[in-house]
């Protein structure tokens, strides 16, 4: 394990120090707990939207606290849940009266400290708050069983847009649920990652192998095989996304070209060259289209294509302004 870092154990804490140092005039903590990171400056009257998940990911949790997309995120060890106690925190900072937002991946961890903190949140503090679980990846051998990936990035952005423009909880709920139900993604992986307390790799994979469907925390695909040319890795990895979504000719989407964590720009843009090509060959419009790093599972080699179905009111949300640590948008 080569990794610049201190101790495997103090890894997760390193990181958070580094952040609010880089940041601090967007991004503070509360309850003496750094992960439970919220907004420095909170919009009064404002739907809070709140989110959680292992560390390991960024810029997916926390990179998109900010303007026009979260409010606070509670932050677990790499790959693992938050606490219930650190969303309450999170939840209690951010509430300024209009109710919260929850949106989390389907993991059984973060499921359960979610509804947890939901329950004593609404009944110990009177906070109305409604929850969107992001279901986005397409590698799961049944629908109920779809993970949360790089999707989810969609599910924020128009949540949050909705938030800013002082919309009710219920309308904000309403956006994300439509975003949600309308994102696909899958994903392919070239290399494992190495978790820094557990020091070696999370999956073996052959040098000249390649595994389609791979999960953000190592989970197993659909397929490992042969590494193909990029071409024919797209072609795979877009097939059953088009076949799920059965898009009409005409319809407008964006296209998010998600890196692992270990893949060059160049190599994505190559990707996304042929993701341009199988979408205009169908008749579809890519309205808009996001190349980087978006939800990253370390030093994993690979990428994620995710793709978003698009109506006039998801692409003026889309559209709005963002400003976060890690993503801005004019």
């Amino acid at each position: 394990m080569k990794k610049i870092i201190n101790t495997p154990k103090t890894f997760v804490n390193d990181m958070l120090h580094g952040i609010y140092l880089a940041h601090p005039d967007r991004l503070t903590y509360v309850d003496n707990d750094i992960h439970a990171m919220v907004k420095a400056h909170i919009t009064p009257q404002k739907v809070g939207i709140v989110t959680g998940g292992g560390s390991g990911h960024l810029p997916l949790f926390l990179g998109y606290i900010g303007e026009g997309m979260l409010d606070g995120c509670s932050i677990g060890e790499v790959f693992q849940s938050p606490s219930t106690q650190q969303i309450i925190s999170v939840t209690r900072a951010v509430s300024t009266g209009a109710g919260i937002l929850y949106i989390y991946g389907n993991y059984g961890g973060d499921r359960l400290n979610f509804e947890l903190a939901a329950e004593t949140a609404e009944t110990e503090d009177g906070i109305r708050i409604k929850s969107v679980v992001a279901m986005d990846d397409l590698a799961a051998d049944r629908p109920e069983n779809r993970r949360g990936v790089a999707g989810i990035f969609f599910i924020y952005k128009c949540a949050g847009a909705a938030a800013e423009e002082m919309a009710t909880l219920d309308e904000v709920a309403r956006i994300a649920q439509k975003a949600a139900d309308n994102v696909r993604t899958m994903a392919v992986a070239l290399s494992s990652c190495t978790i820094p307390r557990v020091g070696h790799p999370s999956f073996e994979i052959n040098e000249d192998d390649m595994e389609i469907g791979i999960g953000i925390h190592g989970e197993p695909g659909v397929r490992r095989g042969q590494l193909m040319s990029a071409r024919e890795i797209v072609h795979e990895m877009m097939e059953p996304i088009l076949h799920d979504m059965s898009l009409p000719r005409n319809t407008d989407v964006a296209v998010l070209m998600n890196g692992l964590g270990g893949t060059p720009l160049e190599e994505q843009y190559i990707a996304f060259s042929h993701v341009h090509n199988i979408l205009s060959g169908n008749g579809l419009k890519i309205f808009r289209a996001y190349v980087g790093e978006f939800a990253t599972s370390l030093e994993m080699s690979g990428i994620s294509i995710s793709i978003f179905r698009l109506d006039d009111e998801l692409k003026r949300l889309l559209s709005r302004p963002t400003d976060t640590s890690f993503f801005v948008q004019r």
